[in-house]
């Protein structure tokens, strides 16, 4: 016996407009639809019809974690400041992290994640390497103040998210818990109806040796990957590499160039009349307070977000007026590597050993030429750290770029023994001697994951929801005359009783063209109308996703949703 939920007593308000604020697809259509309203920024209820779409999402996760072995707990979502002190957390989270007290004054916070709640849990219940491995999971709200919340539920301060770790001795172990998970992940976005791709990823502050993102292609993605049309390469844009290929080739001795007045790339290029890839930019940061600088060819940008994930947990920030005060190396908008004194400097591999470039003089109006990497200055570090552009090529083929946008729906980690180091998490080996215990972490965003289906699946009507998730299996609708109602209210008990979920529209006084709008905008995958043959006792069943009709006895259409 399946829910038959009556329209009539169902608290749902459709709306035949966009609310104004709203700007991405599953924003307007998600409020349209009555399954969300929102409270406060970033903050939204979810209302009966959204509710069930979010418990089908985690009842289908819940499923697939329960196969590979996971076990659910709750952990709670105020927590004390200690543990992430002891993490550093508390402070490289910085605003983003609510932060509470109690009327003791001790201090707290809302969880944004909860590795290292789950590795104290874990060291206070398993004693000895027979206990393990262990995977743990939960469905909980997380909380992160974000300074502009947008997209509906898509970016939100408050938000549904499953999140496992596992916790094993060896790296092999890992491994193969890692592999679990990844393949659990498949089958829950295929069960999800999402398409996806698996992109790599950098780990940034999270740590570890290997780490992938799940994303939904869609217009309203905050994510840019790069998939390759000639090979299966796909990345994060942060992931993507490009390869150091030092260059052999005879440069003349550096030359300086009166340059007046051009102190940015584009009024150098045009002085001297050069394509902006000749020339090298030289962008100074303060990492933790120190100046460093960053070398990209003259055509590139500096990715700020790429620098941050391969410098973290370190802060970078852009350098100000003040910190050119009593650096005569430092001359702004002439910055060049040579003569730079007690700088650090990071370049991106296309300034290869060899590569000659135009760049800074370190002197006003000043510029100089034929300035060699390796013979006339020495890269630090090297790091991909340019805004990756369509066309860029692939590093596993050579094959041009392709760009989308995307929504981060999972993300997987090797942490290994980050937080272990953090909180001794040992166990007794086989050997009977103490051993450190290495760790993943695997997330999915349960909330998004409900963003996504609607970008992905809406189309001009209205919601279209795939089966496993939706609030129902098929929408009944009465057109409006007692026979119809009568016909519509029987087929649907019919249909419950054989264990289909069923939401029938029998609002009377709703005029049978605002029903046949709400029933496309609400997005169920099946629509079965009790219309204008009802006396007849037949009844017409649509397809949500394509439009297609037929006409079926009552028999008919119950054998036919029922199969």
């Amino acid at each position: 016996m399946a829910q038959v939920q009556r329209m009539s007593r169902l608290m749902v308000k459709t709306l035949r407009d966009d609310p104004a604020d709203a700007e991405t697809l599953n924003h307007k259509l998600l409020m349209r639809a009555g399954y969300v309203r929102r409270n406060a920024a970033g903050i939204w209820t979810w209302l009966p019809l959204g509710k069930k779409v979010l418990d089908n999402i985690s009842r289908v996760v819940r499923e697939e974690m329960d196969a590979i072995g996971a076990q659910e707990v709750l952990l709670p979502a105020l927590l004390p400041k200690e543990p992430y002190e002891a993490s550093a957390r508390w402070e490289e989270y910085g605003d983003l992290l609510f932060r509470l007290k109690d009327r003791k004054g001790a201090e707290y916070l809302l969880g944004p994640t909860h590795e290292e709640i789950f590795t104290l849990i874990v060291k206070d219940q398993v004693a000895s390497y027979k206990d393990l491995p262990v995977m743990l999971y939960q469905i909980q709200t997380k909380y992160r103040d974000e300074a502009r919340p947008r997209a509906g539920v898509l970016r939100g301060r408050e938000f549904q998210m499953k999140d496992s770790y596992s916790f094993d001795i060896t790296d092999e172990g890992l491994a193969e818990s890692y592999r679990l998970h990844r393949e659990a992940y498949q089958k829950i976005f295929a069960r999800l109806g999402l398409d996806y791709r698996i992109v790599s990823a950098v780990s940034g502050a999270m740590g570890g040796s290997a780490s992938e993102e799940f994303l939904a292609p869609a217009p309203a993605g905050e994510d840019t990957f790069v998939d390759c049309p000639a090979c299966d390469y796909a990345a994060n844009t942060e992931a993507v590499t490009f390869k150091l290929a030092p260059v052999s080739e005879e440069h003349g001795a550096v030359e300086e160039l009166d340059t007046p007045d051009t102190p940015t790339i584009e009024t150098l290029a045009e002085h001297l009349g050069v394509p902006a890839s000749a020339t090298l930019k030289n962008l100074l940061v303060k990492v933790d307070g120190e100046i460093v600088a960053v070398g990209v060819p003259g055509d590139r940008e500096v990715d700020l977000g790429k620098l941050g994930e391969h410098l973290a947990p370190a802060v970078v920030e852009l350098v100000t007026a003040e910190d050119f005060e009593g650096r005569g190396d430092l001359v702004r908008g002439y910055v060049g590597p040579q003569g730079l004194e007690k700088v650090r400097y990071i370049a991106d591999p296309r300034v290869a050993p060899g590569t000659a470039w135009i760049t800074g003089a370190n002197k006003i109006n000043t510029h100089a030429k034929n300035v060699v990497a390796g013979r006339d200055f020495e890269v630090d570090d090297y790091l991909d750290v340019v805004v990756v552009e369509e066309g860029d090529p692939c590093p596993k083929c050579g094959a041009g770029l392709k760009l989308d946008r995307a929504i981060e729906i999972g993300h997987i980690f090797q942490l290994g023994r980050k937080y272990a180091d953090t909180f001794g998490l040992d166990v007794l080996g086989q050997q009977g001697k103490p051993v450190r215990v290495t760790m993943g972490s695997y997330g999915i965003g349960v909330s998004r994951a409900v963003a996504a289906l609607a970008e992905q699946s809406a189309d001009e009507h209205g919601l279209c929801w795939p089966k496993e998730i939706a609030p129902a299996d098929v929408h009944v609708v009465a057109a409006g005359k007692a026979l119809q109602t009568e016909l519509a209210l029987d087929v649907s008990e019919k249909l419950g009783a054989a264990g289909v979920r069923v939401l029938v529209d029998d609002r009377a006084g709703v005029s049978p063209g605002v029903k046949f709008t709400d029933a496309e905008l609400i997005g169920v995958p099946k629509i079965l109308v009790a219309g204008r043959r009802s006396a007849e006792g037949v009844l017409e069943l649509k397809d949500r996703r394509t439009g297609e009709r037929e006409e079926l006895t009552v028999e008919e259409a119950i054998a036919r949703l029922t199969a």
